[in-house]
């Protein structure tokens, strides 16, 4: 195995601590605690349900903590295709890593303060808005990188490219007009799954080819 075989292989083992985290802290743990419209039975669930809250915090922290390693990880495999470009896809990486960081703290404060629990839980979702667009970024360049690198297959760029494009429709809609949101959700559930997937199982499973760095 190569060396950059050894990181792509990292870098997908990576990936799959938001896959199997994110299910479980951003909408099982709000699910079994939130109770839309009703601030007092969300209060009584955080009391009741401390325990699967700080387990959902817990995931929150390792997939922050992840995404740091993996932002150093895909820069050094991709800062030879770009300079200019990896660098863009590592700063929005890392700034949608600190936005997430700090969206916990509301979690945290539901903790504390159960009878705001409601509108905390809120703030954190309005949150999750705030890092997607930073994050279709990071797709938008990472698949640009892909396409480029001449050591995986360029449709794995392209539909990098269809996530960003699902992302960037779900955080802008939700903050420019959330009365589209039904939409935005089952445009970025397609667009993550068809354009994220094939990556990451590229990542986990392929043998990269050999071969410049395309210049197109």
């Amino acid at each position: 195995m190569t060396a950059d075989a050894r990181s792509l292989r990292i870098a997908g083992l990576l990936y799959l601590i938001p896959t199997f985290c994110g299910p479980f802290s951003m909408m099982f743990v709000p699910s079994a605690i939130v109770v839309a419209g009703d601030a007092e039975a969300t209060a009584r669930n955080v009391v009741a349900s401390e325990a699967l809250l700080r387990a959902g915090l817990l995931g929150h922290v390792a997939i922050v903590l992840s995404e740091v390693v993996l932002t150093a990880v895909l820069f050094s495999l991709f800062r030879r295709v770009s300079p200019t470009v990896a660098l863009t896809a590592t700063f929005a990486r890392l700034a949608m890593s600190v936005v997430q960081a700090v969206n916990l703290f509301p979690l945290l404060a539901a903790l504390q303060r159960p009878d705001d629990a409601l509108a905390l839980f809120e703030l954190h979702a309005a949150g999750v808005h705030v890092w997607e667009p930073l994050f279709a970024l990071h797709c938008l360049a990472l698949g640009a990188l892909v396409m480029r690198a001449g050591w995986a297959p360029r449709v794995l760029g392209a539909l990098l490219m269809i996530a960003s494009f699902g992302y960037a429709l779900n955080g802008l809609g939700h903050l420019v007009a959330p009365s589209g949101a039904p939409i935005y959700e089952i445009v970025v559930g397609v667009a993550a799954l068809v354009g994220e997937v094939p990556f990451v199982l590229w990542l986990v499973f392929a043998r990269p080819r050999s071969g410049a760095p395309r210049n197109t």
